[in-house]
């Protein structure tokens, strides 16, 4: 089967016009879209510590097992479904293109909301948009024999460098300003993250207005759309359990693996096939960019739901003891499941090889020891922060 392409014929506002009527609407939005981005990503360096950054490349397990799932088993996983439901050969090749996408900035933002590694996500999606520049073409020239596509696809290299120039620029920002103001930059990650909350359900919603004439699709292609984000979020979590990664950097690997960039599959398919191609192919990244979003909400609503009622336990369990409760609070907030421990001398003791949640048992222990028994030990204030 061949698909007869033309590589850079189909121009942006081309390609919305053929999708629906709303093609100025649709420019005005991501030109908006774009601005709001660029602030929820500087928000979301604000809680960033060189340190701890430091730390993520240095030893780059975490970095490394996201990867190998980002452009090992992701494309993989998109050639599987793609053969397995028997969809269109354009239909085909749209799954295909999004699987070899490194992550994006939604991922980001979750991982912020269920209390993740913001360190390892961004860093994750830095080094993937740097990769994806010789990963992407060498993931589609693997998978697309079976359509004849390898010549045919454009790899928008000047657009994935814009794509990393928006994601480190803002960040390094963020960084510097949580170095410089950190009480500042707390505030302004907290303000970021209900933007960004906000940001993902005003997504959902425009695309669904924008482009409703594209729900008019295959079944097979809703269930893919429906199915990939989350085989991806449950192969990332299990793969980051199995090399005994802390839970944090779990949750994290776990929502960098299953939220692709859909922006980066868009722009490679209007850069490489025409309008009439692109009424079939554009289809996949709307479907998949509604269930990612709407995937991750459920997350963050699980996870928030589980962690109050964890927070409500607690209350009662350490009712006589308030300033346990007040430190156990902070553990379940996330505070202490970082990749450092403090000790009261300052030092930093990484604890990569810590098994999942042996430092929360550790960390409950010694409140509860020094807490019970008296002892007049303060513990730093370093020790729980974020």
């Amino acid at each position: 089967m061949t698909i007869n392409c033309t590589n850079g014929t189909a121009n942006f506002n081309e390609t919305f016009t053929n999708l629906d009527s709303h093609g100025t609407l649709s420019a005005i939005f991501s030109t908006i879209l774009s601005v709001m981005l660029a602030l929820v990503v500087f928000s979301l360096g604000c809680t960033v510590e060189v340190v701890k950054l430091w730390s993520h490349l240095r030893r780059p397990w975490s970095i490394v097992t996201g990867l190998v799932c980002q452009f090992g088993l992701m494309p993989l996983i998109a050639y599987l479904l793609a053969i397995g439901f028997s969809v269109k050969p354009a239909q085909a090749v749209a799954i295909l293109i999004m699987g070899c996408c490194p992550g994006g900035i939604i991922s980001n933002i979750i991982t912020y909301w269920v209390d993740g590694d913001m360190d390892l996500s961004l860093s994750m999606t830095s080094c993937s948009t740097i990769l994806a520049m010789g990963m992407m073409p060498l993931c589609l020239f693997i998978y697309s024999h079976s359509w004849e596509l390898a010549k045919c696809i454009t790899i928008p290299y000047s657009n994935i460098g814009m794509a990393l120039f928006s994601l480190v620029l803002p960040v390094g920002i963020g960084v510097y300003a949580n170095y410089k103001w950190p009480r500042r930059a707390k505030l302004i990650s907290k303000a970021g993250s209900v933007i960004g909350g906000l940001l993902m359900l005003v997504l959902g919603i425009a695309s669904s207005v924008l482009y409703k004439g594209s729900w008019n699709t295959d079944s097979s292609m809703l269930t893919i759309g429906i199915i990939y984000p989350l085989l991806g979020y449950v192969i990332g979590f299990c793969l980051a359990v199995i090399i005994r990664q802390p839970w944090q950097r779990c949750r994290t690997i776990a929502l960098e693996t299953g939220a692709q960039n859909v922006h980066m599959c868009s722009t490679v398919l209007q850069l490489s096939f025409n309008p009439q191609q692109l009424v079939q192919m554009f289809t996949f990244p709307l479907i998949y960019a509604s269930f990612q979003l709407l995937n991750g909400l459920l997350l963050v609503a699980a996870y928030q739901l589980y962690k109050w009622k964890v927070r409500s336990r607690s209350k009662g369990t350490f009712a006589n003891h308030p300033e346990v409760h007040i430190k156990v609070n902070e553990i379940i907030n996330g505070n202490f499941n970082s990749n450092f421990d403090y000790d009261t001398e300052g030092d930093i003791n990484t604890r990569d090889t810590v098994p999942p949640m042996t430092g929360l048992r550790s960390a409950i222990s010694s409140i509860s020891k020094d807490t019970f028994l008296g002892q007049d030990n303060h513990v730093h204030e370093s020790e729980f922060r974020l």
